[in-house]
């Protein structure tokens, strides 16, 4: 079995162009860019709470490094750095292989460089922080939605829940369905080039990524900003065929793991955004406004317009 220091060699140690100073000594040495403010992020992945056991090793160290590069996309940044701490049950040879080629394809994917980290004996527990940069003070934020904004999602929210409950037992999907739901969860996509547009475009006000579910990150924007938002069931995608259409607006509106952007912006943007969606071929769907604050924080409308109750909640770790 190899030593700590020899894993982190044979399987995390590659060249670093980015860093001053890369992995092997007591810390990395970055400079970021002239003009540049950093924006840092970390975020855990814990085996049995947010993936289940006998997972992929090659998706699960892509997943590992994009939940992160997802806020890093939410705040307009540029990714750069990455550093891991993990604790593992064994080092098994073929599964830290599979799973280094995973993080390196997102890394690759994303231009980070991993400068770091650590590791030790524990249940599988991955965690990584991760770094970027973006000219100073135009960082998208949660409280800067304004009243008459537009709120927009990007992407296919509802696959990645849809994925976990089949994989579950609890729904049956189609075949190409189902293929599509999982790759959502496995191997979600950051929306990093998104994010880099809306902030040098300066065509969002407040962002945030969607990790626990549509309205309960909506609800971080409403209560940091101070405002109320106006929802609709109806301008989401259309919800797949052949599901239980109750079943697949909950995984819209509740479900979590969905690493898109929600984010408001002026009505005055319209024909921007629809340009930028089709530059980037990914679909944004106007889904609803934001309103001054008001008793209710967040109103859901359904398909007629009338208000409806708001059953889920979104993750919670803790709830």
């Amino acid at each position: 079995m190899p030593s700590e220091f020899e894993l982190i060699r044979r399987y995390f140690s590659r060249p670093t162009p980015q860093a001053v100073l890369g992995p092997g000594d007591d810390c990395a040495l970055l400079a970021p860019s002239a003009g540049c403010e950093l924006a840092i992020t970390t975020d855990m992945l814990v085996e049995g709470s947010h993936f289940l056991p006998g997972t992929d090793p090659r998706q699960l160290g892509w997943k590992a490094l994009a939940v992160n590069l997802s806020d890093l996309a939410a705040m307009g940044a540029k990714p750069r750095w990455a550093l891991l701490a993990g604790s593992l049950p064994e080092a098994r040879a073929e599964w830290l292989a599979a799973f280094s080629e995973g993080v390196f394809a997102c890394a690759s994917r994303y231009g980070v460089d991993l400068v770091g980290g650590d590791t030790t004996r524990g249940p599988l527990n991955l965690c990584f922080t991760v770094l970027g940069e973006l000219p100073v003070g135009e960082a998208l934020r949660r409280d800067r939605a304004l009243p008459g904004d537009d709120l927009w999602v990007s992407g296919w929210p509802g696959l990645a829940a849809m994925g976990l409950a089949c994989l579950q037992g609890r729904v049956q999907l189609k075949e190409a369905l189902a293929k599509r739901c999982l790759a959502a969860l496995q191997q979600p996509l950051p929306r990093v080039e998104l994010g880099l547009e809306l902030r040098s475009r300066r065509l969002a006000h407040a962002a945030i990524d969607v990790s626990d579910g549509l309205l309960a990150d909506l609800r971080h924007i409403l209560d940091r900003s101070a405002v109320a938002a106006e929802v609709g069931a109806a301008q989401l995608p259309s919800r797949p065929a052949g599901v239980d259409p109750a079943f697949a607006r909950q995984c819209q509106l509740a479900g979590g793991d969905d690493y898109e952007l929600v984010f408001s912006a002026l009505p005055e943007r319209r024909l921007e955004l629809a340009a930028l969606a089709a530059e980037l071929d990914l679909p944004l769907w106007r889904f609803g406004r934001i309103v001054d604050a008001a008793n209710t924080r967040l109103t859901l409308l359904d398909d007629d317009g009338q208000a409806m109750a708001i059953d889920g909640k979104g993750f919670d770790h803790f709830g």
